[in-house]
């Protein structure tokens, strides 16, 4: 005859059995939850960089029609190909805003303009490498062109720091044109 402590073992192997049976399936579906979660994570991060970067086309898409608008190219190519001058004074006496406030206002605008654009990517939201693809010669252009005007903006009004961003931007595209320029030789 079986005893009674043989049958207690037996259900005790048995109840071991069950319980570390219970503990691997519960550490099993754990796992699978957290395989779950983490996949959902990162689809919720790529759905919000496609967001960002949707967010972000649109606000370079609204500024790049102000850019591609036939006003601001046709004020554009007045102020870069036919003003003329030979230094600050020369320029404020031509194009200053009491010597001739339609055409400053025209300055202006574009200094206001790439200004803004050199904001929105300092503070990173519009990639840089977008800017440049569409209008880096523009950027550099402009600066290159104007740079003697604002610092002596900058000089007079003793303010170091004025137009800083337009200078950031110019910079922004340089290094690109660079990098790029390098990677093709």
């Amino acid at each position: 005859m079986v005893d009674y402590q043989t049958i207690f073992q037996f259900l005790q192997t048995i109840g071991i059995l069950v319980g570390v049976f219970y503990y691997i399936m519960t550490i099993r579906t754990n796992k699978r939850n957290q395989d779950i979660s983490l996949r959902n994570q990162e689809l919720t991060l790529k759905a919000q960089d496609f967001t960002l970067e949707t967010r972000q086309a649109q606000l370079f898409m609204n500024i790049y029609n102000k850019f591609a608008s036939k006003e601001f190219q046709k004020d554009s190519e007045q102020m870069m190909v036919v003003w003329e001058w030979n230094d600050y004074d020369d320029f404020m006496a031509k194009y200053g805003p009491e010597a001739n406030p339609d055409d400053h206002a025209i300055w202006d605008m574009s200094l206001q303009f790439y200004e803004g654009i050199g904001v929105i990517v300092r503070r990173g939201l519009i990639d840089p490498e977008l800017v440049y693809d569409l209008m880096y010669g523009s950027i550099i252009g402009f600066w290159e062109r104007h740079e003697v005007i604002i610092q002596g903006i900058r000089d007079r009004a003793r303010i170091p720091q004025v137009w800083d961003d337009i200078e950031y931007i110019y910079n922004v595209m340089k290094s690109i044109q660079n990098k790029r320029h390098s990677l093709e030789t």
